[in-house]
């Protein structure tokens, strides 16, 4: 513990946190609404990372396990009346068994194989919700009968609480024993099994952590926002946008994945009035910056060397 408290990064997190906490004091419920859908973001950004960054498993569906916690949540919750904390509960289990069911075939192919298969997921995702109209609400969307709170201010320290404890366990998650054998097992997986470690054990471990996370913060934000969209949740620009959040922010640092999320929702809100030239904007800045900080903002920041 106190290694972590002598780093730069410990302290620009905890200043990043304090200033986090006193924003509504001085920003209006707008700018407020747009932070507290970034937290969210940071944690589907932060628990991507954790598969990709240390497992080295490229999985271009991460809407896959959000949809599936933001729907089941939702769809309970609509047709049953059942309290927020009871459905956002069965969404992080559906989000948890979806992804057991996605992974374990998955993971039996490795490279662009895997990163297609997860994009398949997402894609049959998609279908059923449409298929299912009667039930999701198909292309119109699903109405969430609850909220979490009408207060933007309660809203906002609620998903600034959820994204830092959120972003504590991954970070501390990443650097134990666990983080440690996915990050070899990412880089050599041959060497990994040779000193005795089972990979795959590993990785499906990594797999459903970030499923656990993923659909715990889908179905949270499906209460926040009051409905649940393909657009808003499946979508593919959806996922790309978590994957280079992750990227932007800082591969294999967790932290720098909740950074990147806040960055490109504050810029593309900035440059809204640039209409669709705000899009390419954002995008180049994120191409120089995979380009010339392979380690994102955090390796900016930390002056770490490309991992």
């Amino acid at each position: 513990m106190r290694d972590i408290t002598k780093t730069p990064l410990f302290w620009f997190c905890i200043l990043c946190i304090v200033v986090a906490s006193v924003l509504p004091v001085w920003v209006s419920g707008y700018v407020l609404g747009l932070l507290t859908v970034a937290y969210y973001y940071g944690v589907f950004a932060m628990a991507w990372d954790l598969l990709f960054g240390f497992a080295n498993e490229v999985n271009f569906g991460p809407t896959f396990l959000i949809g599936l916690g933001a729907y089941t949540a939702g769809i309970v919750n609509g047709r049953y009346g059942l309290p927020i904390t009871v459905c956002v509960l069965l969404g992080t289990l559906a989000a948890i068994v979806g992804g057991l069911l996605l992974a374990l075939p998955a993971l039996r192919v490795s490279g662009p194989y895997f990163g297609l298969t997860t994009l398949v997921a997402v894609l049959i995702l998609q279908n059923l919700i449409v298929v299912f109209a009667d039930l999701t609400g198909g292309e119109i969307g699903l109405t969430v009968p609850d909220v979490i709170s009408i207060d933007a201010r309660a809203n906002y320290w609620i998903a600034l609480a959820f994204m830092v404890v959120c972003g504590a366990i991954l970070w501390g998650l990443s650097r134990s024993s666990v983080g440690l054998i996915l990050q070899a097992s990412g880089q050599d997986k041959v060497q990994a099994g040779a000193l005795g470690f089972n990979v795959t054990k590993h990785k499906l471990a990594a797999f459903v952590i970030s499923a656990f996370f993923s659909g715990l913060a889908g179905a949270m934000l499906v209460f926040y926002m009051g409905t649940a969209s393909v657009g808003t949740f499946i979508d593919l620009t959806v996922a790309v946008q978590i994957i280079i959040a992750a990227v932007m922010g800082g591969r294999r640092t967790i932290v720098g994945a909740a950074l990147g999320s806040i960055f490109l929702v504050g810029m593309t809100e900035v440059l809204r009035p640039m209409g669709e030239l705000a899009t390419l904007i954002v995008s180049v800045i994120a191409l120089l910056v995979v380009l010339f900080f392979p380690n994102g903002f955090i390796g900016m920041l930390t002056r770490k060397e490309p991992a």
